[in-house]
């Protein structure tokens, strides 16, 4: 019987190239479906199906978020996932409608190999080969670790098409570079790590501690993953010293450390890093910071991650200066400021902080905080406060330490800690105010429409708060005073963060 492959391939004009390409395509199938392989027969068929719809790519997405335990691993997941999708729906959409390609004859393919569902869409271009080169791509273009994990295996999924007989090689190949394409096309809408400025402005130096040496670390026993980094950081830091503290004996334990060393650590969220920051500025000493927190806004806006990012800079003793927002009258004694790293704001937010905490114990934190959204929006009423001489309804006043600049299509970073500036926004009052704080979110800084404002200010005064009003800063909620004052103390803490990340 002919072979309607070779057939396929002298039908075309003899001597062109894209009949030599065909003939080199089909031989190379050829050998593939001939070979044996040793323990692939029962191996790459089933690794093959695993891949349908994407399953085995979502599983891993959730193994490596899961059990990763680390915010660049969830990173790494997510960026493979999204990669993925845009690879599928290029393929899908585009790929396999241009070049309608019959799929190989599978008379060259043992039986036992062959799938036992056969793809019914056309042969070009391979989409489980886009998937998985896509998936691999974006895993380490976040994290070269997990990417060096993931590779193998695409590898393993895209040989298994040929194998099967689902795909001729130049459809796996021309899959595999399109999901290499979606990868990076995902990073020019979202930025990696590694394209993301961290703040290096103005750059200091710290007492080099190598090993920890005179550093005393205060740990909140109740924040989120801080008991585990806390056995982290004593084996990396084997000279320091860890202290494991309840929230109620924080301040003390931060105040002795303060006197105690030539640095301050802290490992918790932000809630605990804004009161080590408190305590550092005033005894002048630098502050070493490792995420351990639910939230951990502070330390991912200053590139630090995980454990190593500050052993790293300890050992070589490099820091940056960062401003401190204040709002006057604080939450303590009378008259004396009140200090936040990250944000200040009045409104719905403060509200919602307390929901979040009051659940977040029964049910988890995120679940705390979908519900906390849902019940705020529902039934919250507008803040009334006097701006610039002006009374106002507001749904929300946020104040942020430093510009927060867009990373990819929403705001969510800042690249300078430094700058002697207040992001402020404001979501007037009105009707649908999820949709009003939605739109604030979204347009960035330096923007105004008629249901929010934004502006960089240095100082802003606030008079006419209704009492009973709540404020909330870092994640931490006060009563708010009749009138408040925010304004910032220029570069008034030393941060530990590694120059090269």
């Amino acid at each position: 019987m002919p072979d309607p492959i070779a057939q396929d391939a002298s039908s075309r004009p003899a001597g062109s190239l894209s009949a030599w390409l065909t003939a080199r395509d089909h031989a190379v199938f050829h050998a593939v479906a001939s070979r044996h392989w040793p323990g692939a027969e029962q191996f790459l068929p089933r690794l093959s199906h695993s891949a349908n719809h994407g399953v085995l790519w979502f599983g891993a997405a959730a193994g490596m978020a899961a059990l990763g335990g680390s915010t660049r691993a969830r990173r790494a997941a997510m960026r493979g996932i999204a990669s993925l999708a845009l690879a599928s729906a290029t393929v899908n959409t585009v790929g396999k409608r241009s070049v309608r390609r019959v799929r190989p004859v599978l008379d060259a393919v043992p039986v036992i190999r062959q799938l036992k569902r056969q793809p019914i869409t056309t042969s070009f271009p391979s989409g489980h080969s886009a998937s998985a080169a896509a998936f691999a791509t974006g895993v380490a273009l976040e994290s070269k670790r997990w990417g060096a994990v993931v590779a193998p295996v695409a590898t393993a999924v895209a040989v298994s098409r040929i194998y099967t007989g689902a795909h001729f090689p130049s459809d796996v190949l021309v899959g595999a570079a399109l999901g290499v394409g979606s990868a990076f096309a995902v990073r020019g809408l979202v930025p990696t790590r590694t394209q993301i400025p961290a703040p290096g402005r103005p750059h200091t130096d710290a007492p080099v501690l190598p090993g920890g040496r005179d550093l005393v670390v205060v740990v909140n026993k109740a924040s989120g993953t801080a008991l585990a980094k806390a056995r982290l950081v004593r084996d990396a830091l084997p000279l320091a010293r860890v202290v494991e503290r309840a929230p109620d004996e924080l301040g003390a334990a931060l105040e002795k450390a303060a006197t105690d060393g030539r640095a301050l650590g802290v490992c918790g969220g932000d809630g605990a890093v804004n009161r080590a920051a408190v305590v550092a500025a005033r005894h002048r000493v630098p502050l070493a910071v490792f995420p351990g927190g639910t939230l951990n806004h502070f330390a991912y806006d200053l590139g630090i991650e995980e454990v190593h990012d500050t052993c790293r800079a300890l050992a070589s003793g490099d820091a940056v200066k960062v401003d401190l927002g204040r709002f006057t009258p604080g939450p303590g004694a009378e008259g004396t400021p009140g200090f936040f790293l990250n944000s200040f704001s009045l409104g719905v937010y403060p509200e919602l902080v307390r929901i979040r905490e009051h659940w977040a114990p029964r049910i988890g934190d995120w679940p705390a905080g979908l519900l906390a959204a849902l019940e705020v929006l529902r039934g919250e009423q507008p803040l009334e406060a006097d701006l610039k001489g002006q009374h106002r309804a507001l749904w929300l006043l946020f104040a942020g330490n430093g510009m927060y600049q867009r990373v990819g299509p929403t705001p969510g970073r800042r690249f300078d800690m430094a700058d002697g500036l207040l992001d402020v926004r404001v979501v007037h009052g009105g009707r649908t105010p999820g949709l009003r704080l939605l739109a604030a979110a979204l347009a960035g800084p330096l923007s105004r429409s008629p249901v929010h404002a934004a502006q960089r200010m240095r100082r802003l005064r606030i008079t006419g708060i209704a009492p009973g009003t709540p404020l909330a800063y870092d994640g931490e909620v006060a009563d708010a005073p009749r009138e408040l004052l925010i304004d910032k103390a220029d570069e008034a803490l030393t941060v530990y963060r590694p120059l090269a990340l």
